[in-house]
């Protein structure tokens, strides 16, 4: 039946805080992006409710948790955060925490599915990082395991700074298998270790990082998972503000087409999130974003 090759979109409005103009964060790509899935026919999106602050507690230290959510978080680690922490902030980080849930559920039933948020990959077990509050990954990831739906899940993470809050989270957890491929001299300077950590060098375009990936892929996808997520930020991108690489659109549309046939030649269900994209041009940044959704659709059509 047709119904089976429509992909699950998750999306909430209040993925989009209220937000001061002219921040280096761009708030404004996440309305963007629903909004050119939705005129591509993607909607109607499956919409989450804020995560409860108990699920968010299974992958971060409580106190900090009830700090975020209290819109009271210490100077120190505010700015860390790099965000106001605002209500409408920590009503964003629950909201997206959860749609990375809904996101995880859906794709073990549909085989793939895509959060139009999320990847929040800085953020560790202590507090926020990075322009990352809650690690969205890593609370579903633990939703999961603590209701026994997955007993293990490989993380790939693309984005361009390497996941080291998810690193820190997992570290020693044989359950979790993260695998980071990023730009070896961004953002953190500090790196952290990952299952797998490949590290690029600056400038490297389609093809050089086509090589890197694919052999990583056949690395990680040995190990066994019940559940892969996928981090498709698009700040691999040669436009992008924060980035350092080199890759085009067509790179980024054939990088994430060769992590999710990868992932689903084996079968396995993958879960995709957001990311990282930096660019004044929130309208460009949207469309180069919803690359992992157009070329999830594809695939799932077969």
């Amino acid at each position: 039946p047709k119904e089976a090759h429509v992909l699950p979109v998750v999306h909430s409005p209040l993925y989009q805080a209220e937000f001061p103009t002219g921040h280096r964060f761009p708030m404004g790509k996440f309305g963007a992006v629903a909004k050119l899935l939705a005129a591509e026919g993607f909607a109607p999106f499956h919409e989450p409710s804020p995560a409860p602050a108990s699920w968010i507690a299974l992958a971060h230290d409580r106190e900090y948790v009830d700090e975020v959510c209290a819109a009271d978080v210490r100077p120190k680690v505010a700015r860390e955060i790099g965000f106001p922490m605002t209500r409408s902030v920590a009503l964003r980080a629950l909201t997206a925490c959860a749609g990375t849930v809904m996101t995880a559920q859906l794709a073990l039933a549909h085989g793939i599915a895509c959060n139009t948020a999320g990847g929040s990959h800085h953020a560790r077990q202590e507090h926020g990082a990075g322009f990352c509050v809650f690690n969205d990954v890593a609370v579903a990831v633990r939703v999961l395991q603590a209701n026994r739906t997955i007993g293990r899940a490989t993380i790939i993470d693309c984005d361009v700074h390497q996941g080291d809050g998810t690193a820190r989270i997992f570290e020693g957890d044989a359950s979790v298998t993260t695998v980071s491929i990023h730009a070896e001299r961004n953002y953190p300077v500090r790196k952290a270790r990952s299952t797998m950590d490949v590290g690029l060098a600056d400038g490297t375009e389609d093809a050089g990082y086509f090589a890197a990936l694919d052999e990583a892929l056949s690395r990680a996808l040995q190990i066994p998972a019940d559940l892969v997520f996928y981090n498709a930020g698009v700040d691999p991108h040669r436009d992008d503000r924060l980035g350092r690489l080199s890759l085009t659109d067509e790179g980024l549309a054939e990088r994430d087409r060769r992590v999710m046939s990868a992932v689903r030649a084996r079968d396995l269900p993958l879960a995709g999130v957001l990311g990282g994209g930096y660019s004044d041009d929130v309208d460009a940044l949207a469309r180069r974003h919803a690359i992992l959704h157009t070329t999830a659709k594809t695939l799932m059509a077969g």
